[in-house]
């Protein structure tokens, strides 16, 4: 006689020999920007990054597990003197990238906003040469625009399970680009178009679905550019997989949805691990998911085949930044470039209120490795000082506008008062270096003393209070034009010129012309209190030698 007991047993036994598990892993690279060679251009010297190197753990990931995907984030052809020279001349017949991520076998590619930097012709010749498409769903033609679509998602069947791959570019771009760099394109809104496209999804029938952004995890509903945090809140997602913010984040979870963010430059690679199980023959179902990074470090090899494909962009490259424009008559560096007036980004300064013929200029500081030896100056130490291939902007503002911006810029530092000064971080974390700009044509103190929003004192132009209403001709990048980092009181105001060439050419025109590089800064901006200051000089050497540049 069977008990019920053996019956159920035997049922449970059954059942299982007819279920079916699949593990499928997705690998994902995000802000690549040129990235190939393990090594920093601006320096000359060798790092941790670059799709050479990705590639080796990309083939170990697949060694362990072949039910894999690889997908890529986008800002991918743009961002390094390699493809800065092929992009500029194309001196070889293909974009670098392109045929480093065909041989590493990518599956997709979302449009990142970089890839108009240097307009359609280029874009488009970049993904013809891809053997992978090229995704995003909410970049949309305008009325009777004769460009070529881009697709809204991948499917593929891997492991028996059907993946879908949703791109989404943050909608942005025309903040930033020139029109004719995005001519025939529009942009919508991410969100809305993620819901449409899993509608329009139901057909397919997808197993798992991962969204493939190239935005930032973002603040809400409210944040058009970065709205990660906003696609997971829209039903059927399992994972999104993201970038644009230069970011790392290994494993998030906002409800049941899975996110993860690759670091920039090819310095690590997003694993998103997904078990699916599948009972008697029925539909696959996620029962679990987990993702991580895999890290590039210095004793990752970089694959041979990636370097042998990389190696006439990079030659290149070193032929172009080895080029002598000036001379420096002693060494400089930034080490302290974001704590005191330096003669470095004196030099941007100088540079942009020559060009757009400005009264004001707003410039950053974006790395403060950036080093210049006495003696010749080369490509190289001005691709060092300024490494993105921004435009000069002419605005027309005002001093509200300024103070506004300057009061945003001081975001980057911690309030303190009395002996609380002595002692650090005095650096917000929160706010990236680059977005730390700093101002010529005034002179001004930020009081770290004082609450945000209240730290510019003493604001002058030519000698005399700057008062709000004082109209200016303001120079300044397209970036903070359209108002990242926080400049919002910079988006609107009215473009009066632009530059042809990017500021890095400019900058390399000008000093050509002029044979020298500024020696000393004039000195128009300082911190305070003097404690505050000088703690923050401690906390940037620290930094210096921590990272081996002391």
């Amino acid at each position: 006689m069977t008990t019920p007991r053996i019956l159920a047993a035997a049922l449970l036994a059954a059942a299982s020999v007819n279920a079916a598990s699949v593990s499928i892993v997705v690998l994902a690279t995000t802000d690549l920007h040129g990235n190939l060679y393990p090594i920093d251009y601006f320096t000359g010297k060798p790092a941790a990054r670059g799709l050479a190197k990705i590639a080796t753990l990309v083939h170990a990931e697949r060694a362990r597990e072949p039910n894999t995907l690889l997908v890529d984030c986008g800002d991918t052809i743009q961002g390094t003197p390699l493809e800065y020279v092929y992009q500029k001349s194309r001196p070889l017949r293909a974009d670098p990238m392109m045929l480093a991520m065909n041989r590493l076998g990518y599956d997709a590619m979302t449009l990142g906003n970089h890839e108009f930097n240097f307009g359609l012709v280029n874009l488009r010749k970049a993904r013809s040469n891809a053997r992978f498409p090229w995704l995003s769903a909410n970049t949309a033609l305008t009325p009777g625009s004769k460009a070529r679509t881009f697709e809204s998602y991948l499917i593929k069947t891997v492991g028996g399970v059907k993946v879908a791959v949703i791109g989404i570019t943050t909608p942005a771009v025309p903040t930033w680009e020139k029109p004719e760099n995005y001519a025939g394109y529009r942009f919508e809104d991410g969100v809305e178009t993620v819901r449409k496209t899993l509608a329009s999804l139901t057909r397919e029938r997808p197993d798992l679905v991962v969204v493939a952004a190239h935005a930032g995890l973002g603040d809400g509903a409210s944040d058009t550019e970065n709205m990660v945090r906003a696609i997971a809140a829209v039903p059927g997602i399992d994972a999104i997989v993201f970038g644009h913010t230069h970011q790392e984040m290994a494993e998030q979870r906002i409800g049941d949805v899975l996110l993860a963010q690759p670091k920039n430059w090819g310095m690590s690679l997003a694993r998103l691990e997904f078990t699916l199980e599948s009972g008697q023959g029925g539909p696959w179902r996620v029962v679990e998911k987990k993702s991580g990074v895999v890290k590039v470090t210095d004793r990752t090899p970089a694959d041979s085949e990636i370097l042998e494909i990389a190696k006439p962009f990079h030659e290149a490259a070193g032929r172009y930044l080895s080029t002598e424009i000036a001379r420096s008559a002693a060494p400089l560096d930034g080490i302290l470039g974001r704590v005191a007036d330096s003669a470095l980004v004196d030099a941007i300064h100088e540079v942009q209120l020559h060009y757009a013929k400005a009264e004001v200029s707003f410039a950053s500081l974006f790395s403060p490795r950036v080093s210049v030896p006495a003696g010749p100056v080369t490509v190289r130490q001005i691709a060092s000082l300024y490494i993105y291939e921004n435009e000069l902007y002419a605005v027309e503002g005002d001093g509200r506008m300024v103070k506004d911006a300057l009061e945003n810029a001081a975001r980057f530092f911690a309030s303190c008062s009395g002996e609380a000064c002595g002692k650090g971080p005095l650096t917000n974390k929160n706010v990236p270096g680059f977005n730390y700009d700093m101002a010529q044509g005034v002179s001004y103190e930020i009081d770290l003393s004082q609450p945000e929003g209240s730290r510019i004192v003493n604001l002058t132009f030519r000698g005399q209070p700057l008062a709000p209403d004082r109209k200016l001709r303001i120079a300044l990048n397209n970036y903070r034009a359209g108002g990242s980092g926080g400049y919002s009181m910079f988006r609107g105001a009215k473009v009066v010129w632009r530059s042809a060439e990017d500021i890095r050419q400019l900058m390399i025109d000008y000093f050509t012309a002029r044979g020298t590089v500024p020696q000393r800064p004039d000195g128009n901006w300082r911190i305070l209190p003097e404690l505050a200051r000088k703690t923050l000089e401690l906390e940037a050497q620290a930094e210096a030698a921590r990272t081996g540049l002391l």
